[in-house]
């Protein structure tokens, strides 16, 4: 029976769907998270505790537990973990990203210095320290733009200015964010950077694909309806298959594959997402690693399978039949979060679930959890998800379903 290494961050959304996968592989799993679990030393063998910031101690800790309990592959479930599993794979011999193009994806400076320099379409940019006056730094630099953070994902810390005064509010408030204890442990001296970015019109467009060898598989090309021109970039409508021309989504593949090269990342699952307008298609983020949150629950391949269980089957060297995505269009709505506060109550999930084309409405926050819309925040209220013959359909349904919930929040204590 093989054996899997899951690093999977304690905040994960992802922990179900990749275990359900493995044990549909039949797959020995060891449980690798940031936080230590209460089975690991009744249940040797079976989890490891692992600081996910701490790479190298946590590379010789994951080397030692393989001399017991051998590793076949080490996958990491979302970005936290992404170069720690390269570093474990690499010390162990298992098929893996070279760690430095692992890494150059998930540093947002990096990523944009490799792609210039490969003449791959991505936004112009500069780097200032977070020392620089604010004002000082708006005199310097064209509009609009965006500010954004090296280091975090999800939209994370990323706001539009269009002028020097609200490039001067953004940057403040990004400072206060990179102030924060967690992000700035996360960050360690990143948390000192401020990338600022050429905004890029156009429509926006996420992108999962699986390499293999260097060569990139497209296995979805989502379309993101709603306009994301800011302030604030929060994702909401995931709809596949894209309704772009066919030139126009090969294009998008032949950036993202362009991109991948550049960076070296040469085996396992990436997530790209993409600005297309009459230049072309820009590349905005690449990640090691697959769709975030539970949004993977509307891919299906061949005759059935997951995206985690074809990740998995790639790590493992098994045989994947078909990386062909099912026919039915397909879509998932990650709740909008409409203020912050306290979630006091929600309701009308009955009927949402009973609208024509819904498969699913999950609300993952719970009840007195606090809830922080971005750029500050990182948690969804939930995911609805749908399918239909089209993905004009989908969209309709899921618009639909959401326009049933309905979401108490309290103010914030002051």
């Amino acid at each position: 029976m093989p054996r899997l290494l899951l690093l999977i961050p304690s905040t994960s959304y992802r922990t179900a769907d990749f275990l359900n996968a493995a044990e549909r592989l039949g797959a020995d799993v060891v449980v690798a998270s940031n936080e230590r679990q209460t089975l690991e030393q009744v249940v040797p063998g079976k989890s490891l505790t692992l600081d996910f910031i701490d790479l190298n101690g946590s590379t010789e800790k994951a080397v030692a537990f393989a001399r017991q309990y051998p590793i076949d592959a080490v996958v990491s479930t979302d970005e936290e973990a992404t170069v720690l599993a390269a570093m474990i794979s690499e010390a162990l011999s298992l098929a893996h990203n070279p760690v430095t193009a692992t890494a150059a994806a998930k540093d947002k400076q990096r990523l944009r210095e490799i792609l210039t320099s490969a003449s791959v379409p991505t936004p112009s940019f500069q780097v200032f320290s977070t020392d620089e006056p604010a004002e000082e730094i708006a005199r310097r630099i064209l509009y609009p733009c965006v500010i954004k953070p090296t280091f975090l994902s999800a939209s994370r810390g990323v706001i539009r200015a269009d002028d020097p005064n609200t490039f001067q509010t953004a940057f403040h408030r990004l400072l206060q964010l990179l102030k924060e204890p967690e992000v700035r442990r996360l960050g360690g001296p990143a948390a000192k950077k401020v990338l600022v970015e050429q905004f890029i019109q156009g429509e926006e467009v996420a992108l999962e694909g699986l390499l293999q060898d260097g060569r990139l598989s497209l296995l979805a090309l989502f379309d993101k309806p709603d306009p994301l021109n800011g302030p604030f970039f929060e994702e909401t409508l995931y709809i596949t298959p894209s309704r772009l021309p066919a030139t126009v989504q090969r294009e998008v593949a032949d950036a993202a594959q362009r991109a991948t090269a550049a960076l070296g990342l040469r085996e396992g699952p990436i997530h790209a997402e993409l600005r297309i307008n009459n230049q072309g298609a820009f590349i905005i983020e690449v990640a090691a690693r697959s769709i975030g949150g539970l949004c993977s629950r509307t891919l299906r391949f061949g005759v059935g399978l997951t995206l985690e269980e074809i990740i998995l089957r790639n790590a493992l060297g098994l045989q994947i039949e078909s990386l062909e995505r099912q026919k039915k269009a397909a879509g998932v709505m990650m709740i909008p979060i409409p203020k912050a506060g306290i979630l006091n109550n929600y309701g009308g999930i009955d009927d949402a679930r009973k609208i024509p084309g819904i498969e699913a409405v999950t609300i993952t926050l719970r009840r007195k959890q606090k809830v922080i819309p971005l750029p500050e925040g990182r948690r969804y209220l939930g995911f609805i998800f749908a399918r239909g013959e089209r993905p004009e359909e989908v969209e309709a349904a899921l618009r639909e379903a959401h326009r049933k919930l309905t979401f108490d929040i309290l103010p914030p204590p002051s």
